[in-house]
Formats: C-alpha cells, sequence, structure tokens
C-alpha cells in the first residue's frame, strides 16, 4: 500500500504526511519543489503538479489525500485525469471546504465541482471539509509578537476556527480504516469564539495577555494590503468572511469527535503549538 499526499508541504498536506509517517505507512509525499521539502525520514518525496496530472508519479499509488487544483479554472477536470490515470487507486480523501456543506455563494463551486467528479469515479471516497483554520490566525503574529496586540474589524464576529492537526487526523482515519466511505466530515474547532475571546485564547496559549482593539473595515483592509502585504482581492475575501460570521456566527460540528473519539484542539493549544511564530 502506497499513500499519495497531495500538496504534502502545505499547511494540511505537511500534517497529513507527518502523522502517516508517525504510523509507520509508506508515503509517497507530492510537492511542487522537492528540493526544498522538510519531511520526516522515510517520506518518498516526488515532484509534480495537480495542474499537470499527465506527468504525476501515480504507479502503485492505491489511496491519496488529494488537493483540488484551485489556482486553475480546470480544477474538476485536472481532477478528472488525476483519477483516470491512477488504475491501482481504492481510496480517495478530498480536502474539500464547509463552504460546499451550506453553499456558500462564490466559496464553494470549485469544491464541489471536484467533489462530483470523485463521486462519479466510482472509487471508495471520503470528503473533508473544514472551516477557518486556525492557522489563519497568523495573519495576526506581526502585531503580537511586537505589542501583544490583535487588531481587527467585527470584535463580535463568531469563529470556530480548526486546528491543521484536527483536519489531517481526520483524513488520516480516513485513508487508514474502513467505514468512512461515501461520508462527508464538516470540521470545526471545538469553540465557538468571537475574535475577542480568540484574542484571549492565544494569550491563554502563549503565557501573557493579549489585548483586542478594534479596527474600521477600512481601515483593516488598508493594514492587511500595507502591513500584511496581501492583494486587494485577498483581503476584501478574509474581511468579507469576517463580516459574514459577525451575521451568522459560525458554528461547533460534531465530526471531529465523531470520527476520532475526542475533542479537538483548542485555540489556546494551537497558540502553544506555534509560539516560534508568535513570539
Amino acid at each position: 500500500m502506497t499513500i499519495l499526499v497531495t500538496g504534502a508541504t502545505g499547511t494540511i498536506g505537511g500534517e497529513v504526511v507527518r502523522q502517516l509517517a508517525a504510523a509507520g505507512v509508506p508515503v509517497r509525499a507530492l510537492t511542487r519543489n522537492p528540493a526544498r521539502a522538510v519531511l520526516p525520514d522515510g517520506v518518498e518525496v516526488v515532484g509534480g503538479d495537480l495542474t499537470r496530472p499527465g506527468e504525476l508519479p501515480l504507479d502503485g499509488v492505491t489511496a491519496v489525500f488529494l488537493l483540488a487544483a484551485i489556482e486553475s479554472d480546470d480544477a474538476a477536470e485536472h481532477a478528472r485525469a488525476f483519477l483516470d490515470r491512477a488504475p491501482d487507486l481504492r481510496r480517495v480523501v478530498f480536502l474539500s471546504s464547509s463552504a460546499v456543506t451550506v453553499r456558500r455563494p462564490g466559496s464553494y463551486e470549485l469544491h464541489h465541482d471536484v467533489e462530483r467528479v470523485i463521486e462519479a469515479s466510482g472509487v471508495a471516497w471520503t470528503h473533508v471539509r473544514p472551516g477557518e483554520f486556525m492557522a489563519n490566525k497568523l495573519i495576526w503574529a506581526r502585531t503580537i509578537k511586537a505589542e501583544n496586540v490583535v487588531r481587527a474589524p467585527f470584535p463580535e464576529s463568531v469563529g470556530a476556527p480548526v486546528h491543521e492537526a484536527d483536519v489531517a487526523e481526520v483524513a488520516v482515519h480516513a485513508l487508514l480504516h474502513d467505514g468512512h466511505a461515501g461520508k462527508a466530515y464538516t470540521l470545526s474547532g471545538p469553540e465557538a469564539l468571537t475574535h475577542v475571546r480568540q484574542a484571549a485564547a492565544i494569550g491563554r496559549g502563549l503565557g501573557r495577555p493579549i489585548a483586542f482593539e478594534r479596527l474600521t473595515y477600512g481601515q483593516a483592509r488598508a493594514s492587511l494590503i500595507r502591513d500584511e502585504g496581501l492583494p486587494y482581492d485577498v483581503a476584501e475575501y478574509l474581511l468579507g468572511y469576517m463580516a459574514q460570521h459577525a451575521e451568522e456566527p459560525a458554528s461547533v460540528t460534531p465530526d471531529f469527535t465523531t470520527v476520532t473519539g475526542h475533542p479537538g484542539r483548542t485555540l489556546a493549544t494551537w497558540a502553544t503549538d506555534h509560539h516560534t511564530d508568535l513570539t
């Protein structure tokens, strides 16, 4: 059995590789830049790009942790070509999005299209649909490190961000164990927290108080572009997500505990895990 992990140096893919390697499972890690990959010993690192499925090393691959080629307008067709070229494939775990669960216009369509291609392939499939990643809170790292403060709009916006290790853990369960075929798991963190309480939780994880200062929408957009170096459209997307949570609070889902049998990792735990990024 060989498991291929696509996006193997990314936020989720890298954690999937580490958990599979720790379990002693043969892993083939796909990345665009193998020379720059820092992965556990024993992992087979290979080069490739999901937008060029005809060049991917798929021989002997029986299961895959699959990402969508989101930078392409043809993500569904790339997924179809990938599946057509993997004759030994028996199991696909797809990193989708909670936007598919709620049918969030403008956010879900690409992942939904890829899900449908996978479901039509005849291969056993599981969709993992995380919501907001705790890793997104690294957008606050600069001011946390310099001033012990988070500056953001919508202080009462409620999110339930999920730890990257939790997303990976569910994916690994689905890759290694039966009973997950034909299921879609919508993942949140274990707590629904306002931005103010998120800042406080990060402070608890770091062992020091982190304050929150409210910005207006315009101030936040200017800061994301000027101070964080984000393109205008990315800044607008992030702010739109925050604005939505201000009017439609995120909720905690049970799927992580259903799959793993234990509670998910808290935002304070995430902050402890990322102490070097926040100090």
